[in-house]
């Protein structure tokens, strides 16, 4: 969010007021939307309404989904990354688990105020998380999951186990920025510190200073901030010369090797961190690589389509070319990005794209054709970017629309998704089969942000906090 205040490590520093903007404005619409067909999505039917009593009963139907799904991860997974939710098996990313669940879902556990749940993940963690492991993992995703998790959760309960385990795991990660060009490898050894994997992309290499810039204010040592800035800015010294980053980069000679241009996966949380690093550090090299960037994004990459439908497809990074009319649910960031930068009419025309994107099937695909409004990929893997930018959106605007949003979104996940034991995610949204799988991310990001867009404003100080892109509020106290 805007950069952080300066304000003591405890929960409570958390529970304070929103500025005025994010108070509900009146509803637009009273029906509930209709279901949408995949040949003629009402895009334009009516949302329900949620006035403050209606949003007080959704922020508790998000709590009971949030106390469903720990409840299945503690019955059948406990001690281990994830749930299977159909299956009621562990799932666990590496020879030896990492507690990706615990960590991903301790902070929204705290802000829920689910205190026992809080309580239980808490106690996992200290007494079972060790990094001494002889095992090669993803720098990027143990960065935003663990290392993120831990660092908001040390940051809501003064809980110095938990900055210490943060420190063991920025030593254990670091090697991976000892390249030719400081760009980080995309794993390492975390008993070895030996790396690998040289082709990377700007999400991995970019997507890092948030959590190393904090572990390295909260812990003294400059070291994590200035590697983790310098792959930021070697990554951003390497676009293009009219302002894109492509798909993949070899991280030991700076060369491009796929040049697609895109806001999609692999990119997205690089463009994120730009502007967020400014807003948490006040850095500003972050601001001016910014403030570079989205011109050519919004020139380039931005698309309109039939009657001023705002989407954001691929190009070719050195060219402008457009060469898919490709988006997604990752994409679905995006509004809320826009609108944290300040552009919010972009935003608001981009979030109604969601809108429409997820009435297709009454549940969000993983991708689409925007030109032709067709499935590219089926699956669902209960990502949260839509719920995010709704969040964002009802934060600056304070038009209910958005909570009207929410309520269709969450309505159609717990009707398609909920589990005996937790929450499944799809295979193919057009058939609704399930996948039996319930990544961490889904109590680190999506349960957080339904939760925060119908709470109280006094639930989370939103100027005060900078989300990470695993949405781990990380607040300067420094």
């Amino acid at each position: 969010m805007t950069r952080s205040l300066r304000t003591a490590p405890l929960v409570a520093a958390l529970m304070l007021a929103l500025s005025a903007c994010s108070q509900q404005a009146a509803a637009p619409a009273t029906t509930p939307a209709a279901p949408a067909t995949a040949a003629a999505p009402a895009a334009d039917a009516a949302l329900p309404n949620v006035d403050e009593a209606e949003a007080a009963r959704m922020a508790e139907q998000v709590r009971e989904a949030t106390r469903h799904a720990w409840q299945g991860y503690m019955q059948y997974a406990k001690g281990h990354d994830d749930l299977k939710p159909i299956s009621a098996q562990p799932r666990d990313w590496y020879p030896k688990p990492l507690l990706m669940s615990p960590v991903d879902a301790l902070d929204t556990l705290l802000l829920l105020g689910l205190d026992k749940e809080a309580n239980e993940a808490r106690e996992l963690i200290v007494t079972q998380l060790s990094f001494d492991q002889d095992i090669d993992v993803q720098n990027f995703e143990v960065t935003i999951r663990l290392l993120g998790g831990l660092l908001s959760a040390y940051q809501m309960t003064n809980d110095e186990r938990l900055l210490k385990l943060a420190d063991d795991l920025g030593t254990r990660l670091s090697p991976v920025f000892d390249s030719p060009t400081g760009l980080p490898y995309t794993h390492v050894n975390l008993h070895t510190g030996k790396t690998s994997g040289k082709i990377s992309n700007p999400a991995e290499t970019g997507t890092l200073l948030l959590e190393f810039g904090t572990l390295a204010k909260l812990t003294g040592k400059q070291a994590y901030y200035d590697k983790a800035k310098r792959a930021l800015v070697e990554t951003h010294k390497r676009r293009s010369k009219i302002g894109l980053v492509g798909l993949n980069i070899n991280v030991e000679t700076g060369e491009w090797t796929n040049k697609d241009a895109s806001i999609a996966g692999g990119i997205d949380s690089y463009y994120e961190y730009l502007l967020k690093c400014w807003k948490l550090f006040g850095d500003e090299d972050c601001k001016k690589m910014w403030d570079e960037s989205i011109g050519p994004i919004n020139q380039y990459l931005a698309d309109e389509v039939r009657e001023g439908e705002l989407w954001y497809g691929h190009a070719d990074m050195d060219t402008g070319t457009r060469t898919s009319t490709t988006y997604g649910a990752l994409d679905a960031f995006m509004p809320g990005l826009l609108a944290l930068g300040g552009d919010l009419d972009r935003a608001k025309r981009l979030q109604e794209s969601n809108l429409k994107m997820w009435r297709l099937h009454d549940i969000e695909p993983e991708s689409l054709d925007y030109a032709k409004m067709e499935v590219r990929s089926p699956s669902y893997a209960l990502r949260p970017e839509i719920v995010e930018s709704a969040y964002y959106l009802h934060h600056y605007t304070g038009d209910a629309r958005y909570r009207g949003m929410g309520k269709e979104f969450f309505d159609d996940f717990v009707r398609y998704t909920r589990t005996e034991h937790g929450f499944s995610a799809l295979k193919d949204v057009r058939s609704k089969e399930k996948d039996d799988s319930m990544e961490s991310f889904l109590f680190a990001e999506t349960f957080k942000y339904y939760y925060l867009l119908f709470a109280p404003a006094q639930t989370l100080d939103f100027n005060g906090v900078v989300f990470n892109t695993e949405a781990h509020p990380l607040r300067r106290t420094w």
